[in-house]
């Protein structure tokens, strides 16, 4: 590898980290899924897996698909709103029921629902598409014969934080031992919910 590729891929991977870490629905469930450690691994593989598929879409050009576009992006908004928003109403309704907040009545609990709700969290969010595909895949034409370099390292960047927040989350172990703690984390993902929904539906 040459430095100019070194550069580059290191350019990738901050820009890429740039874009997601940040509070939103998607890092509040696997963080969510980490703390009560109910199947990770494959909620840490499908958002990565597909920040992956998605920057390799952005690099090869497929923001130019999405030109003209704009009534699959808004079937996209409407949607991921309302799936949003119903997830902030259990979040809520959680609160209201003291006898559900041990782990075990937090959110989804087969694999098959963990997996079906994190690949809602990850493909019905407009702003994917936008941030990753058009945007990161922008930046990265532009940087040339290195946009690749860009690309993996914007890649390996969305890796890394996905395998450290949903493995990491077990360090918060001691401090969800408490009811209390657990009920602020429903109230925090209901005001999240709803919060990206509103940015959601307002475009």
């Amino acid at each position: 590898m040459t430095s100019a590729a070194l550069s580059t891929l290191l350019a990738g991977l901050l820009f890429g980290l740039s874009l997601i870490v940040a509070i939103g629905a998607q890092n509040t469930f696997v963080l969510q899924q980490g703390l009560l450690r109910r199947h990770v691994t494959a909620v840490v593989a499908i958002c990565a897996a597909s920040d992956v598929a998605l920057i390799g879409a952005g690099v090869a050009g497929a923001s130019v698909a999405l030109d003209g576009r704009e009534w699959l992006l808004t079937t996209v908004r409407i949607a991921g709103a309302a799936f949003l928003l119903t997830y902030a109403a259990l979040a809520v309704r959680r609160l209201g029921r003291p006898a559900q907040l041990p782990a075990g009545g937090h959110g989804p609990t087969s694999a098959g629902s963990v997996i079906a709700v994190c690949l809602a969290f990850t493909w019905l969010n407009p702003a994917v598409y936008l941030d990753t595909v058009v945007l990161l895949g922008s930046v990265a034409n532009s940087r040339g014969p290195g946009e690749w370099w860009f690309g993996l390292g914007a890649a390996l960047g969305s890796i890394a934080w996905f395998v450290g927040l949903g493995f990491g989350a077990r360090l918060l172990t001691p401090l969800f031992a408490r009811r209390a703690a657990w009920r602020a984390l429903d109230g925090f993902v209901a005001v999240v919910m709803t919060i990206t929904a509103g940015r959601i539906l307002l475009g």
